[in-house]
């Protein structure tokens, strides 16, 4: 029987962490278990950072951005020895089950440990990259849409007025999903992803002078990830190229990460945090929760590790029509 469940968020924080935390704890104490919460992260699951949340703790935090239990990422975890300790750490605190908000670097480090030490563990997904397998939605990823969408929309006012060619990075690491999302609700006429490669800088070239004929500003939504290069490099091609010194980049950076949590990020937040309590109560195999088709959903955590999320190919086909014309 769990008494007490352990809570950590781990690797880049994102927009509705706090909201899930807050389900967390609420709704496991309605089933008479308590709830600690562990801060930076695997960090300080090995230095022992322990923190008792209640249903009162955690008030007046849904509507805020990052995570109140800090976050971190921990080489050490990787090595068994650390993961030892871990392990012993939560023995002494007296908790039974862990709860892991991150993306598939913490799913890997929470997975392993399930295996070596026989612990129950959901992970929710929760990363702006929404790059996890087995669910439709991670936290904070749209959130970090609208972000993207408001800045690029200021930026299209410059663009316009100046007749600039704009290349726009965003974050995703090696994952187009968030590059893909954002250049559709942007109109951005051409979108730079890591899983569809462009032959090389000339190729880009001709897509842009293309467009180009057509429209004197263009947005360029560039993932963070792409293969041709750093995006300052590329711009600086582009400009010797066209001999055109109005093409201009703007890396949003951490940006992304920030910021109040949007409507359905407090909602499916909420609901992810619910629903873990209720699974991990049943002591059985280590879960991922999700969200597919507007559904809750397990799958098997290391399944969700070892399988890649493919991008939506036909939104971005889509979105590459409609927005050149």
């Amino acid at each position: 029987m769990i008494k007490r469940i352990g809570i950590l968020t781990s690797g880049g924080d994102a927009p509705g962490m706090n909201a899930c935390i807050r389900s967390v704890v609420r709704a496991a104490y309605k089933k008479n278990i308590y709830v600690t919460g562990i801060e930076y992260g695997f960090k300080g699951l090995l230095n022992s950072n322990f923190i008792n949340l209640s249903p009162e703790s955690v008030g007046n935090m849904l509507h805020k951005g990052g995570t109140i239990l800090k976050t971190n990422r921990c080489e050490e975890f990787k090595q068994k020895k650390y993961r030892k300790i871990a392990y012993n750490n939560l023995i002494k605190e007296n908790i039974d089950g862990l709860i892991v908000l991150g993306g598939d670097g913490s799913f890997k480090g929470a997975s392993i440990l399930s295996k070596e030490f026989k612990i129950p563990v959901i992970g929710i997904p929760s990363t702006i990259d929404n790059d996890i397998y087995g669910s439709d939605y991670s936290i904070g990823f749209n959130t970090a849409v609208q972000t993207i969408m408001d800045s690029v929309d200021k930026i299209r006012d410059t663009a316009s007025s100046h007749e600039t060619i704009f290349f726009i990075e965003v974050m995703g690491r090696n994952s187009g999903h968030l590059a893909i999302h954002a250049g559709n609700v942007t109109g951005a006429e051409l979108i730079m992803i890591p899983e569809i490669k462009i032959k090389n800088l000339d190729f880009l070239v001709n897509k842009i002078r293309k467009i180009n004929i057509k429209k004197k500003s263009i947005i360029i939504i560039y993932a963070e990830g792409c293969n041709l290069g750093p995006i300052d490099k590329i711009t600086e091609y582009v400009q010797k190229r066209m001999k055109n010194s109005n093409v201009r980049f703007s890396i949003l950076g951490h940006i992304q990460r920030g910021g109040s949590p949007c409507e359905k990020d407090r909602i499916n937040s909420s609901l992810l945090g619910y629903y873990s309590v209720n699974e991990i109560i049943k002591k059985g195999k280590s879960k991922m929760i999700g969200i597919i088709n507007g559904k809750v959903t397990f799958l098997d955590l290391e399944k969700s590790i070892k399988t890649k999320k493919e991008i939506n190919k036909n939104l971005f086909k889509i979105t590459e029509i409609i927005n050149n014309y």
